[in-house]
């Protein structure tokens, strides 16, 4: 049976159990069965059969995408509460070989539960990857009440991306794997994503007998791109994709990263922690009421218009912690405005649409915001994560040269670096929003990101959702896409942001995917401060109307 006609069917036969029983015998994972499987296909053997996978040889012709093939470097069995519960499961790590004898290999983990759900779920990575993610994690934004993946009975897995990170570099900060070829198109492409599933699945097959009924794949930030990556290129390879807070036009959020590095080592211009907290403090009292109610979020972030003229100090120039000077000013009117560049590149995109530090976003979060000290070269480990990621990526993506200083090279005016800007472009922008084969296959996409998102710009996934919309017409999108947007959620939750969000949407996908059922009227919790609020599909945003403050039931989602 076709995948299509295996999720016609489902969709006709809207019970899980029928589903999985079609799906059983689907030839849609294009993934050998191997000779010594312990079971036939189409059943499941009794559990993971650990010991016997140690060793075994992974062939090239069981992924689509050209390698050497690989070989399992170990198991174990592991037995560990997660989510409250007893689980175990057969940890299994293998190697993909490179086509390049330089390019360095991929490590891939897959964890196999001994009670199997019969179903598979592929998790993304994070920053410039380098390591395999926490199988036993949860999804993006994942809900603290219910069991993670692996506790469910999910057989997880995921890899590295196709490079090892250096253990002395900050986490997910290092770039230096860009200087290879087939490196840099494992990550930014996405082939190790392929490859990664590929393999794991033969794994999987080798363990059970039978392949997944149903596949998902989660990621947030590189992660989220990478969820979107499959939906485009591998439209059939997974049933349901969660994408949160998704770096999907990479290159271009480097280029905007790249001119604020620039805008912030002017003489003055950086804000110290201090005046990053004065701004977020300003801001939040601006705007918190425009929703309704004053609760230390901003949930109608649109009508939030702050000038941070209002800040300025007397006279503007600098004169405490209190105020802002003018180069402040101009800095921070930077970060919020769009960055459009003045030249053409092949992915053609023509510019990112700034970060909301007007209207909610906290730049002073450690790591993940601006720094204590202002961009500069060599680019200092006290700067701001996106600082950092633009050195690295002029280092190793950009000139190949890693004594190169990162301010040498300036984005709104590259010079001889713009052909390769241009050639990067095509491999680092995933803006192919054509998913219309994805939707005719069936698959459904949960798109989420919050609003006070200071790393990834929640403007961005607003436009890819818009142009996802105008290029499936006639074809609805909400027919297989969601897109919510959560007031006062950053980047990952990392922190203490005014919002830290949790909501069961794997539950939610499940429902979608395995029982034709559209999300409704989902709610999501804020963990830090016992409240809950409607998940508004976007536009819309959540408008008190009365009642309990801390209660969904007492918003009102607005169009």
């Amino acid at each position: 049976m076709s995948r299509k006609t295996a999720r016609g069917a489902r969709t006709r036969r809207p019970s899980v159990l029928a589903a999985l029983v079609l799906l059983a015998g689907a030839t849609r994972l294009l993934v050998a069965a191997p000779a010594d499987a312990t079971g036939p296909a189409g059943r499941p053997a009794a559990g993971p059969q650990c010991a016997a996978l140690d060793q075994v040889e992974i062939p090239a012709s069981a992924m689509s995408l050209p390698t050497r093939g690989g070989r399992v470097t170990g198991t174990s069995v592991v037995n560990r509460v997660l989510s409250g519960r007893a689980v175990e499961f057969c940890q299994v790590d293998a190697d993909i070989l490179p086509v390049d004898p330089s390019a360095p290999r991929i490590r891939l983990r897959v964890d196999l539960p001994y009670d199997w759900n019969r179903k598979a779920m592929m998790f993304g990575g994070g920053g410039y990857n380098g390591t395999v993610p926490d199988l036993a994690a949860n999804v993006p934004f994942g809900p603290t009440d219910q069991p993670v993946p692996l506790a469910r009975g999910y057989a997880m897995f995921a890899g590295d991306s196709g490079h090892q990170q250096s253990p002395t570099a900050p986490a997910s900060l290092d770039g230096s794997f860009g200087a290879n070829d087939e490196a840099l198109n494992n990550f930014a492409a996405g082939d190790a994503l392929k490859k990664t599933r590929d393999a794991s699945l033969y794994l999987v097959r080798h363990a059970y007998g039978t392949l997944p009924a149903v596949s998902y794949f989660a990621g947030g930030s590189t992660g989220g791109r990478e969820a979107l990556v499959v939906a485009q290129r591998w439209p059939t390879a997974f049933d349901g994709v969660i994408a949160a807070y998704p770096a999907w036009n990479n290159l271009s959020e480097i280029l905007a990263l790249g001119n604020l590095a620039h805008v912030l080592s002017r003489p003055g211009a950086f804000l110290d922690p201090e005046k990053q907290t004065l701004l977020h403090d300003h801001v939040i009292t601006a705007c918190d009421g425009l929703d309704g109610t004053k609760d230390g979020v901003i949930s109608h972030p649109d009508a939030c218009h702050v000038d941070p003229r209002a800040l300025r100090c007397t006279g503007g120039a600098d004169s405490g912690p209190g105020c802002l000077s003018d180069a402040q000013i101009r800095a921070v009117n930077a970060m919020s405005s769009p960055f459009r560049w003045p030249y053409r590149i092949a992915s053609g995109e023509t510019g990112y649409p700034g970060f909301p530090f007007l209207s909610g976003a906290d730049m002073s979060t450690p790591f993940l915001g601006f720094g204590t000290t202002a961009p500069a070269d060599p680019m200092p480990v006290t700067s701001g994560y996106g600082m950092q990621y633009w050195s690295q990526w002029v280092k190793y993506f950009l000139t190949r040269d890693p004594d190169r200083g990162s301010l040498d090279v300036d984005p709104a005016h590259p010079g001889k670096w713009l052909d390769r800007i241009s050639f990067l472009s095509t491999i680092e922008d995933r803006n192919d929003v054509d998913l219309r084969p994805f939707a005719r296959a069936g698959g459904k996409l949960i798109l989420l990101h919050g609003a006070a998102d200071e790393l990834v710009s929640d403007r961005s996934t607003g436009d890819y959702y818009r142009r996802v919309q105008t290029a499936v017409a006639p074809l609805s999108a909400r027919s297989f896409m969601r897109y919510y947007v959560v007031p006062g959620a950053n980047h990952a939750n990392f922190g203490t942001p005014a919002f830290p969000a949790a909501w069961d949407s794997l539950s939610a996908l499940e429902r979608w995917v395995e029982g034709g059922r559209t999300p409704s009227n989902p709610i999501v919790v804020d963990t830090a401060h016992t409240r809950t609020r409607p998940l508004c599909e976007y536009p819309e945003w959540p408008r008190y109307r009365a009642g309990d403050p801390d209660r969904a039931s007492s918003f009102v989602c607005t169009p």
